[in-house]
């Protein structure tokens, strides 16, 4: 049985790096304030500049086309880069860095050059920071052939994908919520800890309905599942962990036995991950569904400041909603 510990999603993060810069020399990390003693605006750097040095672990100006560019150029020349772009939303001052050359490095140079570019992100959704602070905004990158994006939900998928995104030889985006960084899970002890970016993981299984979600609303859409059970729903959670790609054949697997999905996510409903995962059930479980699949997330909307956030952002009660909506106990 394999041994581990309680520490949060920010400890598991920092020990993933710290793994990643102690056993191999090409990985090196950059960002605005990483190094000691702010270790970055989410403090999950700290310490790593003081055990590995400020050449890597090494502070950037403030602009996130040189992060990214120069990660971008050093990935194509054999190191490990992993870039910090402080909070999502700043995150297309470097799209054509991440979408134009990192994503199509393999394909350009007919495979001869690979770009092993880890880009961590955090989505500050549910902090009341407002309109250009708490976007989730991965189906962005979801639309970007070449390009990997996972999303974790615990402290043992935080290190085990965040690991495994820093050695795959193609970009990856590990996305991480703010407010998760505090919460705590068992995390294997020891180096070697990874998760398979593309796998699925189901957290709470079920018969009636499955209820697909990823990262900040994983805690919500479980929080749902608990609701429905004490009204007699037996609610299967799938965790999707990678967005892309996707893990169609868990999710199918699950809605082909309960007939019934819900789709959660702190990303806009409208043209949100949402909807390619429900376009996909529809097409390959048509005449199997008992009811139409239903999709929950923010509305289609800036998002206010402060606490007027929750107002248009999802919610456990959405999800139950939908559920029941779902089962054909409500009918919209």
């Amino acid at each position: 049985m394999t041994e581990t510990r309680v520490i949060s999603i920010r400890e598991a993060l920092n020990e993933a790096l710290e793994e990643a810069l102690r056993t191999d020399p090409s990985v090196f990390l950059l960002g605005e304030d990483l190094a000691d003693p702010a270790a970055g605006v989410n403090a999950v750097t700290r310490g790593l500049s003081t055990a590995f040095g400020e050449d890597r672990v090494m502070n950037t100006p403030i602009s996130e086309a040189a992060i990214v560019g120069a990660a971008v150029g050093a990935a194509m020349e054999g190191f490990k880069p992993v870039a910090e772009i402080m909070i999502m939303d700043f995150i297309g001052i470097a799209m054509d860095q991440m979408v134009n050359h990192a994503a199509k490095v393999r394909y350009m140079s007919g495979g001869r050059t690979t770009c092993p570019l880890t880009v961590r992100t955090a989505v500050f959704a549910g902090t009341g920071s407002g309109g250009t602070h708490s976007q989730s905004l991965e189906a962005w990158f979801m639309h970007v052939p070449g390009m990997k994006v996972v999303f974790p939900s615990n402290a043992a998928d935080a290190k085990g994908l965040l690991l495994e995104a820093i050695f795959d030889p193609d970009p990856v985006l590990v996305i991480e919520a703010s407010r998760l960084y505090g919460l705590k899970g068992e995390v294997p002890v020891g180096d070697g800890h990874r998760v398979p970016i593309g796998k699925a993981a189901t957290l709470r299984p079920g018969t009636d309905i499955t209820l697909i979600t990823y990262g900040l609303a994983t805690a919500a859409t479980m929080q749902a599942a608990q609701q429905l059970a004490e009204e007699g729903i037996e609610a299967e959670v799938l965790d999707l962990r990678s967005l892309l790609p996707l893990d169609m054949d868990t999710v199918l697997e699950s809605v082909g036995r309960t007939r019934r999905a819900v789709i959660a996510h702190n990303a806009t409903t409208f043209a949100g991950p949402g909807a390619e995962v429900a376009a996909q059930i529809s097409a390959k479980l048509f005449g199997v569904l008992a009811e139409p699949v239903q999709r929950v997330g923010a509305q289609f909307t800036p998002i206010p400041a402060r606490a007027s956030e929750f107002a248009v952002t999802l919610g456990v009660d959405g999800i139950v909603h939908a559920a029941r909506t779902a089962m054909g106990a409500v009918h919209v």
